[in-house]
């Protein structure tokens, strides 16, 4: 599975070279020219990572840092900067609004892809490991199999691929629509309620009698794979 990358990024030409490098080092891309078109585009289809200008029309690359960081939804989206302000004062504020890294312009496209692998490596093992875990969870993605705390688990299709979507991005929470979007596909047609049933089956399968469930059910919003529930 490619990882994807949202460019937030106003200069057409910049948004063009990016895509073209991230391309062709394996990324799935998309673009948005502002800040407004960037959070709808994350609303919808969320990306693993996110390269955000700072210069922005409208809404700065800043503020839309702290939008991200403040949605209980976007909230463990990594978010990498990328501007021409590369004075200490501009990183220290850029990291304090809740970027993962910043990258200052001009810059190599070889070092920032390293710099997006790094950062997907250390939120996001499942982009580089046949082995997911979370918590006392463990899932073999080669073997298909799944543990908890020692113990075998048995999934389902549907529920094995509910969870290793959960455990690709532990603490996100995502809408009904987004699950059937990526577990299911956007081809195909089913009621956002039948995501219920079969997260239903997947905790009755990952929570034991003195387990603690590690869904968390969050009102109106969705649901997240989160130890801390």
């Amino acid at each position: 599975m490619k990882p994807s990358i949202l460019i937030v990024e106003d200069e057409t030409d910049l948004v063009t070279m990016l895509r073209y490098n991230l391309e062709a080092a394996g990324f799935l891309v998309s673009a948005a020219g502002d800040g407004d078109e960037a959070l709808v585009a994350i609303a919808e289809d969320p990306p693993d990572l996110v390269v955000l200008d700072w210069m922005l029309p409208n809404l700065s690359g800043i503020e839309l840092c702290r939008q991200i960081r403040r949605r209980p939804e976007t909230r463990n989206l990594p978010v990498i900067m990328l501007t021409a302000r590369g004075e200490e004062a501009d990183r220290v504020r850029g990291l304090e609004a809740g970027a993962d890294d910043y990258v200052a312009k001009p810059f190599s496209p070889n070092e920032l892809i390293a710099r997006i692998r790094a950062v997907l490596r250390r939120i996001r093992p499942a982009l580089s490991e046949n082995r997911l875990l979370y918590a006392d969870l463990e899932m073999d993605l080669v073997a298909h199999r799944v543990l908890r705390g020692g113990r075998a688990v048995h999934l389902g299709p549907t529920e094995y691929r509910l969870l290793r979507y959960f455990m690709e991005h532990p603490g996100r929470v995502f809408s009904r629509e987004q699950l059937l979007d990526a577990v299911w596909g956007r081809d195909i047609y089913i009621e956002p309620r039948t995501v219920d049933v079969h997260i239903r089956r997947l905790r009755r399968a990952i929570n034991g009698r003195s387990e603690r469930d590690l869904i968390r059910t969050v009102r109106a919003a969705g649901y997240a794979l989160d130890a801390g529930a």
